[in-house]
C-alpha cells in the first residue's frame, strides 16, 4: 500500500514551528522526540481522514492510509503519554476544532479561510502539549508563544490567499497588507521591537511580491525563509 501523503505543503510549517518553539523554550527532554513522531503520524493521519468522507473513487486508499498512520501515532503516544496522563486533554481539546474541519471537508471548502484558520489553532494546540510536556505547566509564556505563532500563520494565510486562490481579489491584498503593517506598527507602538523584528521578513515579502509573477516552488521557499527567520528571531528574544 503506498501511503496517502497530504498535498497541503505549506502546512509542514505549521505542523513544525509550534512544536519546535515549544521544546526549546520550555524544558526539552527525550520524550520529545517519540511525542513529535506521535504529531507527525497523527498529522499524516488527518489528511485522508477528511477525504475519505468525500465520495471518491479512492476512499479505500484514504482509510487505508488513515488506519495506517493514526495506528502509527498511537503507537508513538504511548510512552509521552504514561510519561505524562495529563496530555490527553490537549487530544480532547483538539477535538470540537477538528469537527469543523470535518464540516468544511464534507462541504468541499476545504481552503475556506475559516478552516484555515481553525487548522493554525489546532497547530498551537499541539504547540502547547509540547511545551506542557516539558514543563509541566501552561504559563504566562506558553501563551505567549501560542498567540505570536498564531499571529504569525494568520499573516500567512492572508498572504498564501493573495499569492494564489485570491490574487485577483484586491479586498485579500489590502486585509493581507494592513495585517501585516498593522502588527508590525502594534509590537513598535508597545516597545516590543524585537518581536516587531520577527515579523519583518513576513511583511516584507506580503508587500514586494503582490502582483508578482511568482511560482509556488518560488512561494514555498520563500515561506521556508520566512519562517526559519520567525523562529530564529523569536528564539533570541525569549529564550
Amino acid at each position: 500500500m503506498k501511503p496517502v501523503i497530504p498535498k497541503q505543503h505549506g502546512a509542514w510549517a505549521m505542523l513544525i514551528i509550534p512544536f519546535l518553539l515549544n521544546v526549546l523554550l520550555g524544558n526539552p527532554k527525550i520524550g520529545h522526540i517519540p511525542l513529535f513522531l506521535a504529531w507527525l503520524f497523527l498529522y499524516l493521519s488527518t489528511y485522508p481522514f477528511l477525504m475519505s468522507l468525500k465520495k471518491t473513487k479512492k476512499q479505500k486508499e484514504f482509510i487505508k492510509s488513515f488506519v495506517f498512520f493514526f495506528l502509527s501515532a498511537l503507537l508513538f503516544l504511548l510512552y509521552p503519554l504514561l510519561d505524562e496522563p495529563r496530555l490527553i486533554y490537549f487530544g480532547l481539546a483538539m477535538i470540537p476544532f477538528f469537527y469543523i474541519n470535518m464540516y468544511f471537508s464534507k462541504q468541499k471548502q476545504d481552503r475556506a479561510l475559516l478552516n484555515d484558520i481553525i487548522a493554525v489553532f489546532i497547530f498551537g494546540i499541539g504547540g502547547l502539549a509540547s511545551y506542557f510536556y516539558g514543563t509541566g505547566i501552561i504559563d504566562e509564556k506558553a501563551v505567549l508563544i501560542f498567540l505570536l505563532i498564531f499571529l504569525y500563520f494568520l499573516g500567512t494565510i492572508f498572504y498564501v490567499k493573495t499569492m494564489i486562490r485570491e490574487k485577483k481579489n484586491v479586498k485579500y491584498k489590502y486585509v493581507s497588507w494592513a495585517y501585516h503593517i498593522g502588527l508590525q506598527a502594534v509590537f513598535i507602538i508597545i516597545g516590543q521591537f524585537g518581536f516587531a523584528l520577527s515579523y519583518l521578513f513576513s511583511t516584507i515579502r506580503a508587500i514586494i511580491l503582490y502582483g508578482k509573477k511568482v511560482s509556488i516552488k518560488t512561494i514555498g521557499i520563500t515561506e521556508i525563509l520566512s519562517s526559519v527567520f520567525f523562529t530564529i528571531i523569536i528564539i533570541l528574544v525569549l529564550i
